[in-house]
């Protein structure tokens, strides 16, 4: 089964859902992992509660809106594991969407859950992360090295850009709303590599995907990984991701560079 690993709540609805629909309706097996075993539900103010005049750019949008209500619906969703009661061995692949709100650091700064996804990722499953959940992969350290997962790979994640801008445009009245840490994800994931040039930003003008064009979206593949930097990318993520499990179904994974 893939595994999708969700903080207590304040995650981003794109990056879980849109992931999530597209494995399922492919035909495979999702379960989700919270830090005490329940339902976790995501950022209110990217479904609900909105950004003044900005919610056109900022909020959620329609159609991904309606992939994260059929998630909440899901029998596997409503009744998630906790991190600490996950088998590894039952695991097949593993998921992790970001999000900006500080519940998101229940999930980030777990230990539990950096220990596993090391080891879903070191077994070389499949892994996808996105945003704020490439953060989960950097803190995440091989035991036989005591460095990250990622060292030695390419990834991307939230830009310092976009995080920087969200950050700008909002924080008059949403405060640190768009910096999760002090360290913006950028710098702190790069800090885990081998290289600097590793991490890569992708063009800088982000432009959103969508279901009919999902080629608008920028992702980076390492192997048994792929990683993006925002919701605006998650319908090809979602493609790729999909794509992942099945060449692993195959055999047919190997490392890239």
């Amino acid at each position: 089964m893939i595994l999708f690993l969700l903080p207590a709540g304040d995650y981003d609805p794109t990056e879980a859902a849109v992931p999530w629909a597209a494995l399922r309706d492919a035909g495979f097996e999702v379960r989700f992992a919270t830090p005490g075993g329940k339902v976790a539900l995501a950022d209110r103010r990217l479904t609900d509660l909105g950004f003044s005049w900005l919610s056109p750019w900022l909020m959620t949008r329609r159609a991904e809106l309606a992939a994260y209500r059929r998630l909440t619906e899901d029998p596997w969703f409503l009744a998630p594991s906790s991190y600490a009661d996950v088998d590894p061995a039952e695991v097949t692949g593993l998921f992790v969407p970001g999000g900006h709100a500080a519940g998101m650091r229940t999930l980030l700064e777990d230990a539990t859950a950096q220990r596993l996804f090391a080891r879903v990722f070191i077994r070389g499953l499949p892994v996808g992360a996105v945003c704020h959940g490439v953060l989960l992969a950097a803190r995440a350290k091989d035991p036989a090295t005591g460095r990250s997962v990622l060292h030695g790979r390419r990834t991307t994640a939230l830009t310092s850009l976009l995080e920087l801008t969200g950050w700008n445009l909002t924080r008059l009245w949403l405060g640190r709303y768009y910096r999760t840490y002090r360290t913006t994800v950028q710098a702190e994931v790069t800090a885990a590599l081998a290289d600097p040039s590793h991490f890569l930003t992708g063009p800088p003008l982000p432009i959103r995907d969508s279901a009919a064009r999902p080629g608008r979206g920028f992702t980076v593949r390492d192997g048994n990984y792929v990683s993006a930097r925002w919701p605006g990318d998650c319908h090809r993520l979602a493609a790729e991701y999909v794509a992942l499990v099945r060449a692993h179904e195959t055999g047919a994974v190997h490392r890239t560079g």
